[in-house]
C-alpha cells in the first residue's frame, strides 16, 4: 500500500470532514458576531461524494476519520454519511465534534449507524458566560448531551474548552474538578488565529502553562498519563484520585506538527494538509477519477510545510506561508 508521506517523513492515516459550514451557534474563537457567508447547498459535498472519497482514500493507509463543521448534527442525512463511511472496511475510528445542542436527539442513531467517540464543545459551566461565549447557546442542553453520549456508550468523551483569557480562565479548577468523579478527557485549547486578521486574537491568548499554575496554586496533584483513545495531540493528566483525565492541546506555545498525521477536507470539497496555512485545493471534480484525485492529494501533503508558525505570529515576526482567511467553521476544526 502506498502511504500518504509527506517531504518530512510524517505519515497521514488520519483525516477530517466538515460536511457543513453551517452552526447553530456563534463561538467567538470560531465565527465573527455578523458577516459571514455561507456556502450554498450545492456547493457542499454530499452524502455519495463523500463516502466515494473515503472508498478511495482508505486504499492509501487512511483508517480514522473525524466529522466536524460548522455543527455537523445540523445535516439532516449525517446518521447516513457516518453509516456509510462506517461500512468501509478499513475505516478504524469515527468520530464527531459537536456543540451537542442535538446530541440527545441524535445519539442513539449516531451509535447504531457505527459512530465510535464524540467531542464536545463546552468552553464555559456557568450558563449567562456560556451563552455569552457561544452567542446564545444553552448550558443544559451541552450537559444533557454529555449525559446522553455516556448513557448510549461512546468512549472516550472528551470535552473541549477553548482557554480565552479573560472569560473562562477563572473556571480552570471548576474543569478539573468534572473528572473526578466522570471518566471523561477534559482537553484545554489554546486560542488560535485561524482566519483572523490582525492581532486582537493575542488579547485573548494564553498559555496552558496557566492549567499547570492553577494546580499548583490550589495544591493538586497530577501525573502524566497514557495517551487518551483517539487521534489528537493532547498531552494527558490525570489528578490524584480523579476518575477522569485532563488533556492540554497547544498549538501556539508547543506546537505538535512534527507529529501530524491529519488532513482536512472542507465542507466544499478542498483538501488542506494544514489548518493554519492557506493553501488548499479542489478534489471534487476528480471523485469520479481516483488517479487524479489522490494526485492532487499527495501534492498537498508534498506541499505541507514543516510548521504552521502559529507562535512565530504570537511573537509579529515574519512566516513564511500565507495564514488562511477562512475562519474555523470554514475549514472543519
Amino acid at each position: 500500500m502506498q502511504l500518504l508521506t509527506d517531504r518530512f517523513g510524517r505519515v497521514h492515516d488520519y483525516i477530517r470532514i466538515s460536511v457543513t459550514d453551517r452552526c447553530n451557534l456563534r463561538c467567538v474563537y470560531c465565527m465573527p458576531d455578523e458577516g459571514m457567508t455561507f456556502l450554498p447547498h450545492e456547493q457542499v459535498l454530499s452524502k455519495d461524494e463523500i463516502v466515494d472519497f473515503m472508498k478511495i482514500i482508505v486504499g492509501y493507509g487512511i483508517k480514522k476519520v473525524r466529522i466536524t463543521g460548522g455543527e455537523p448534527l445540523l445535516r439532516t442525512d449525517i446518521v447516513d454519511i457516518i453509516a456509510g463511511i462506517s461500512a468501509i472496511p478499513e475505516i478504524e475510528d469515527i468520530a464527531v465534534t459537536t456543540n451537542a445542542m442535538y446530541l440527545v436527539k441524535k445519539a442513539e442513531a449516531l451509535k447504531a449507524a457505527g459512530l465510535t467517540r464524540v467531542n464536545i464543545s463546552l468552553d464555559s459551566l456557568h450558563e449567562d458566560r456560556f451563552k455569552t461565549i457561544t452567542r446564545g447557546g444553552k448550558l443544559q442542553k451541552v450537559l444533557d448531551g454529555i449525559a446522553k453520549a455516556e448513557e448510549v456508550g461512546f468512549f472516550p468523551i472528551k470535552l473541549n474548552v477553548v482557554l480565552i483569557k479573560g472569560q473562562n480562565d477563572d473556571e480552570i479548577l471548576d474543569f478539573l474538578q468534572f473528572t473526578k468523579d466522570k471518566d471523561i478527557n477534559i482537553r484545554f485549547i489554546e486560542y488560535m488565529p485561524i482566519g483572523h486578521a490582525g492581532d486582537g486574537w493575542k488579547k485573548q491568548y494564553l498559555s496552558l502553562q496557566t492549567i499547570f499554575d492553577a494546580c499548583d496554586e490550589a495544591g493538586l496533584s497530577y501525573k502524566p498519563v497514557d495517551s487518551i483513545r483517539g487521534n489528537g495531540p493532547s498531552e494527558n493528566y490525570r489528578l490524584e484520585g480523579a476518575k477522569g483525565t485532563f488533556g492540554l492541546i497547544h498549538p501556539v506555545s508547543s506546537h505538535f506538527c512534527a507529529s501530524c498525521n491529519r488532513l482536512r477536507l472542507t465542507a466544499d470539497g478542498y483538501i488542506k494538509a494544514c489548518l493554519y496555512w492557506d493553501e488548499e485545493m479542489n478534489i471534487r471534480p476528480f471523485i469520479d477519477d481516483p488517479e487524479k484525485l489522490m494526485a492532487l492529494v499527495q501534492k498537498s501533503i508534498d506541499n505541507k510545510p514543516e510548521s504552521h508558525e502559529m507562535a512565530i505570529a504570537l511573537q509579529d515576526e515574519m512566516q513564511s506561508h500565507k495564514p488562511t482567511t477562512r475562519r474555523m467553521s470554514q475549514i472543519g476544526g
